[in-house]
């Protein structure tokens, strides 16, 4: 007999399943939107959706939140002059928002091709690297193929150095051999998802909480 029922969902299953890419896919995350809706919520909280269109699938209130706002304290206390990287065109918004955000700092693309699922393959990049300290900013770590990817080919081409800043890490198949072998130095994570112990023995991932951002989401609904 609850008067009003909010779900708070700081990774949204399916997410990347927005639209349709090939003949007879399903969309997803509609479903998926679809069924909090018959289960009685009322209102979705949400962290750093995949595609924004997702709040729209959605018949009743959506918060969209961003998590950099907690990445970016923590790359601020770095001290570093970072240029931030969007792995593919899909993160440019966000990605400029967050380097408008870190001093303004300067923006570099990456072409990337995708010929099937979680298998991608680096094109092009798009700005100047050669000397600069590299930051890449994606909301997924899956694979790790796109982030490994990016960051050899960063390496390649004259980055100082590369550091990454992902908000769900899914970490699955074998994203950490990938790491381990690739050329970045530090990957920022949040709590989203929680990471495998394992995992957080690597000394690779540095894991930053999100429940001031939640419980501040919460206090300002309600």
């Amino acid at each position: 007999n609850a008067k009003k029922i909010t779900a708070v969902i700081p990774y949204f299953g399916y997410a990347r399943q927005d639209r349709k890419h090939d003949s007879r896919v399903p969309i997803s995350a509609r479903l998926i939107a679809d069924l909090v809706e018959a289960a009685g919520v009322d209102r979705v909280i949400a962290v750093d959706l995949h595609a924004n269109q997702i709040q729209g699938f959605f018949q009743i209130p959506v918060d969209h939140l961003s998590a950099s706002w907690v990445l970016l304290d923590t790359i601020r206390q770095l001290d570093r002059d970072f240029v931030v990287v969007s792995p593919d065109a899909g993160g440019v918004e966000r990605a400029r928002e967050f380097a408008k955000r870190l001093n303004n700092a300067a923006l570099v693309i990456v072409d990337k091709r995708r010929e099937q699922a979680n298998v991608s393959k680096v094109m092009h990049i798009i700005g100047d690297v050669v000397d600069k300290d590299c930051f890449i900013l994606d909301d997924i770590l899956d694979t790790a193929g796109t982030l490994t990817h990016t960051a050899n080919a960063l390496a390649a081409q004259g980055a100082r150095s590369v550091h990454a800043a992902i908000t769900h890490p899914i970490v699955s198949s074998s994203a950490m051999k990938r790491i381990q072998e690739s050329a970045l130095e530090k990957i920022f994570v949040t709590d989203t998802i929680p990471l495998r112990p394992e995992h957080q023995a690597s000394g690779m991932f540095e894991v930053l909480s999100v429940s001031k951002l939640l419980g501040e989401a919460i206090i300002r609904t309600h």
